[in-house]
């Protein structure tokens, strides 16, 4: 059983990145479907799991983190200002402008936090295979190479030859999280392209394969608690079911919030929900 106060601490951080998104929502356009489903685990990688140097960001002890479904970077670089890598203020003011470090997409090139540039879906876990692989034949058997993808990035072939080598190799250092939030931008994942039980597709593979409820702190940290050592032989992948736009009612489970932009007053009730909300799991004041 996951330590309780540290459970409730992550809750509460998730929260206060769901905020901080809803803000950098009614600025401008951003992917709040996607960065809701996955704000619960990775705020538990970025805020409790990873170990990283937010003064040292090429690190050569850190781990790596490569995000696959790319359009989820504002959720990412508010755990990184979270961790200490930058301001929040920073995430407002440059995001989406000219030359700024932040965008619907995360780069590399101006953003040395960014292990490796992503946004062209089903490339993000072939490259951390040769993350992972590099990482063994420097003879390190205690980083890991966290990855997170999106359901509907596994309709692409390079995901499966992925996984296959992956298996091949014998990486253990590999953890990936799904975000089976079962809906892309086309629509329902079945209906674009079913691919039948993916965790099932992964045990096939030769994954070690854990299925979590993606929005339950508990489940996380247990889970992550447990992951077998990086110097094990089985790349692992944890299937985490999910709800797109989780926590705000009319974004929920509906595809027209892949991506979208809220005025004041939605913002304002949205925020007010999800504070009640905590509130009342918790029974304490958000203050």
């Amino acid at each position: 059983m996951a330590d309780q106060k540290l459970v409730k601490d992550l809750d509460r951080k998730a929260l206060d990145i769901r905020l901080k998104l809803l803000k950098l929502c009614e600025q401008t356009l951003i992917h709040i479907g996607g960065d809701y489903s996955v704000a619960d685990f990775m705020t538990a990688l970025w805020q409790y799991a990873i170990k990283y140097d937010e003064k040292n960001p090429r690190w050569e002890g850190r781990d790596r983190f490569i995000l696959s479904k790319g359009h989820a970077s504002a959720v990412t670089s508010f755990n990184q200002a979270m961790k200490g890598c930058y301001k929040d203020e920073e995430i407002f003011a440059e995001y989406c402008t000219d030359n700024g470090r932040f965008g619907m997409h995360s780069c590399n090139l101006i953003n040395p936090y960014v292990d490796l540039s992503t946004g062209s879906l089903g490339h993000g876990l072939p490259v951390a295979i040769g993350t992972a692989q590099a990482l063994r034949m420097k003879g390190n058997f205690t980083n890991r190479v966290y990855v997170v993808v999106g359901d509907g990035e596994l309709d692409e072939g390079t995901m499966w030859e992925a996984a296959a080598a992956a298996s091949h190799y014998k990486l253990g250092n590999l953890v990936v999280f799904v975000d089976h939030n079962k809906l892309s931008f086309d629509g329902p994942t079945k209906e674009v392209l079913n691919i039948g039980n993916i965790a099932d597709r992964f045990r096939l593979s030769g994954w070690y394969t854990l299925e979590i409820n993606g929005h339950d702190m508990n489940s996380i940290v247990d889970t992550l608690d447990n992951l077998p050592g990086p110097d094990s032989r089985m790349p692992i992948v944890i299937v985490a079911d999910t709800v797109k736009g989780y926590g705000i009612d009319f974004m929920e489970n509906n595809p027209a919030w892949h991506a979208g932009q809220i005025d004041n007053a939605t913002r304002v009730k949205a925020e007010s929900d999800m504070v009640a909300a905590y509130e009342m799991k918790w029974g304490e004041k958000y203050v």
